[in-house]
């Protein structure tokens, strides 16, 4: 008998990001949940949807009752909170519902950008030169231009225009005074690295396995600095759409694949992912890759980077969703056996 899954996801509801024009990377849950029940349901898994609505405390009481062997955990976060994502994770692991993909120190940990890459830092892998600024602050400047301007606790690309990439003072105070107001808290920024660009997707528990790599190749008018905006990832209308195009598996030389698989392997690990993960890397001026962040939890709906190189691996869709429930399955059994670990 398969075991019961529950499919856990938030509720898009209109709010920060729409106001902002972004909300179309909330509502993109819902089709990674239907394609997911999908895959499930047609490999023979009793699932259900459970839909979570704020605030947490009747959160809490959903989760608390939940009659199901295992949660698929898409629940990304409530609408301008992101890091509520974490906190339901640790909500399924203090009710003991094994539950799938990172832990939600994990989660927390890859939000916090500043504090991942300076724990990268720390541990040799090398990552963009950086700075945490606000409006009153970039007097303070001193990295090399061009830099690009981020939120420091966001995901799904939110925040990221093509006039994020800033050249001189006018443009980087602007686009601190930007990133500031709309996403309420200082703005990271960082070098901006011009080489190539990569991502690779990580599956394993205590042995992780990083998945084909892909790169990213644009196409983009000189004018255009060469980067994944929200753009590039939500509206396919637009030229940053159309002229992202990823590569799978990367055509590279066996030295620099060699190298992005230990460099991902050893990110994922560093940061306590469990399951899947995707880690982002760039090269710079002199080909020296770079760790741009690590997604715990990322994407994985059909034509996504993630299904998309374990297609490239040999899985079919729905056997890479089934990978993913396997490793929820080891994982929680493994911490039966061992409360004191992970």
């Amino acid at each position: 008998m398969r075991p019961k899954v529950a499919i856990v996801h938030n509720e898009p509801s209109p709010g920060r990001y729409d106001a902002m024009g972004e909300g179309k990377a909330v509502r993109g849950v819902l089709d990674e949940v239907e394609a997911v029940h999908r895959a499930l349901a047609e490999a023979g898994y009793p699932v259900f949807r459970v839909p979570l609505h704020p605030p947490l405390e009747q959160v809490k009481g959903t989760l608390r009752v939940l009659e199901a062997d295992l949660v698929f955990n898409l629940f990304e976060g409530f609408d301008g909170c992101p890091e509520t994502e974490a906190v339901v994770a640790d909500m399924l692991a203090s009710f003991g519902l094994p539950y799938t993909g990172c832990s939600g120190s994990a989660l927390a940990l890859a939000l916090d950008k500043v504090k991942a890459k300076a724990l990268l830092e720390a541990s040799g892998i090398a990552t963009p030169r950086y700075q945490l600024l606000s409006p009153d602050t970039t007097s303070l400047f001193h990295l090399r231009y061009p830099c690009i301007v981020k939120p420091c606790a966001e995901d799904a690309s939110h925040g990221l225009t093509e006039d994020s990439v800033v050249n001189d003072p006018a443009s980087l105070q602007r686009q601190v005074a930007r990133v500031s107001k709309l996403f309420g808290g200082k703005a990271l920024v960082e070098e901006f690295l011009e080489g190539k660009e990569f991502n690779a997707t990580i599956m394993g528990n205590r042995e992780p396995i990083v998945m084909p790599i892909s790169e990213i190749e644009y196409s983009l008018p000189p004018t255009k600095p060469r980067f994944f905006t929200f753009a590039a990832k939500w509206e396919p209308d637009s030229i940053y759409f159309q002229c992202a195009n990823p590569i799978c598996p990367a055509e590279i030389w066996t030295e620099l694949r060699e190298h992005i698989v230990e460099t991902a392997a050893a990110a994922f690990r560093l940061l306590g992912c469990r399951g899947y993960a995707r880690v982002d890397m760039r090269m710079d001026a002199e080909g020296r890759l770079m760790v741009l962040e690590v997604n715990p939890n990322p994407d994985i709906s059909p034509g996504c980077g993630a299904a998309r190189q374990a297609e490239a691996a040999g899985m079919t869709y729905g056997q890479f969703i089934e990978r993913i429930v396997q490793l929820a399955l080891e994982r929680g059994s493994d911490e039966n056996q061992n409360p004191g670990d992970g």
